[in-house]
């Protein structure tokens, strides 16, 4: 984990970020408040870090929100969802998914690891799921018949085996196969596309958590509004400078970013309530703070 400075010299409120590419439209603007800190780090490292009591709110993975819903509370209007694919969260294969045998799972990310569980039992598939880390097709010639591939990795490996764009194609165009190291033929499956197949829901991928005891002060809140609309209204920048960061086409990221539903809105609350009952069918009820305007509203 990274620390990002704050603006206090003691800091009385710690916030712990996942900034990958897909949250670049609220974080790459936010500064914080007086008497707030930040660390940067892997969603599971945030997620515990939130659980552990060492930062007091994070964007941690939906599962873990849900999972620990006795005690998380979420902000009202903030989400990292999408209706359809996200692009960044994918299933490199060699077999077709019912000829599945062994698949290679991320530690970084809880969540990509629950909805592949979920998509796979809804099929009745039931291959052998074990832990390694490293690029796609290296695991997938270390033996492997599926590699699960999340993040800025798995947006650039996803990019590597079906493009390049050409001027006549789009990314909603962009096949879902090519050939990797050596001809070997690759397919890449987007599991939220897959999950928008399965439920016609968006996927929620990821909250604003805080402890419910703890919540976040009024003035983080705000500025973290005031940077998401600040990104949101200067995509083209943002999507420009994590293009260059990434070595990908600037439209291939721009589309990325603008695929985001960054507002928690009716559609994705539905998907992860839905989501929730399929994973974790004992879940306690999910908590959200008051939205703004309400009374108590942050």
């Amino acid at each position: 984990m990274s620390e990002v400075a704050g603006t206090a010299e003691t800091p009385t409120y710690r916030a712990g970020w996942i900034h990958y590419t897909n949250v670049a439209p609220i974080l790459d603007p936010l500064t914080l408040p007086p008497g707030v800190t930040a660390i940067t780090g892997v969603p599971t490292q945030m997620n515990a870090a939130l659980l552990a009591g060492e930062v007091d709110i994070a964007n941690i993975s939906a599962v873990e929100f849900i999972r620990h819903a006795d005690v998380l509370q979420a902000l009202p209007d903030f989400s990292v969802a999408v209706l359809g694919p996200v692009y960044s969260v994918n299933l490199f294969h060699t077999r077709p998914l019912e000829d599945l045998r062994r698949v290679a799972l991320t530690a970084q990310s809880a969540m990509s690891v629950a909805l592949l569980e979920v998509l796979l039992r809804e099929r009745g598939l039931s291959p052998v799921l074990e832990r390694a880390e490293g690029p796609a097709q290296e695991l997938l010639a270390a033996g492997y018949d599926g590699v699960l591939r999340i993040g800025n990795n798995a947006l650039q490996e996803w990019y590597g085996v079906v493009g390049p764009l050409t001027p006549e194609t789009t990314m909603t165009t962009l096949p879902h196969t090519g050939r990797g190291q050596g001809g070997t033929d690759i397919t890449v499956t987007d599991l939220a596309e897959e999950w928008f197949r399965l439920t016609g829901h968006p996927f929620t991928f990821a909250v604003w958590a805080y402890r419910k005891d703890n919540p976040p002060p009024a003035a983080l809140v705000q500025a973290m509004r005031e940077a998401r609309r600040e990104g949101i209204g200067h995509l083209a920048r943002v999507s420009a400078h994590h293009a260059e960061l990434l070595g990908l086409p600037e439209r291939v990221v721009q589309h990325y970013l603008w695929n985001f539903r960054y507002h928690l809105e009716a559609p994705d609350r539905l998907g992860l309530h839905e989501f929730a009952d399929k994973a974790v069918p004992d879940h306690a009820p999910l908590t959200f703070g008051p939205r703004p305007g309400e009374e108590g509203g942050k």
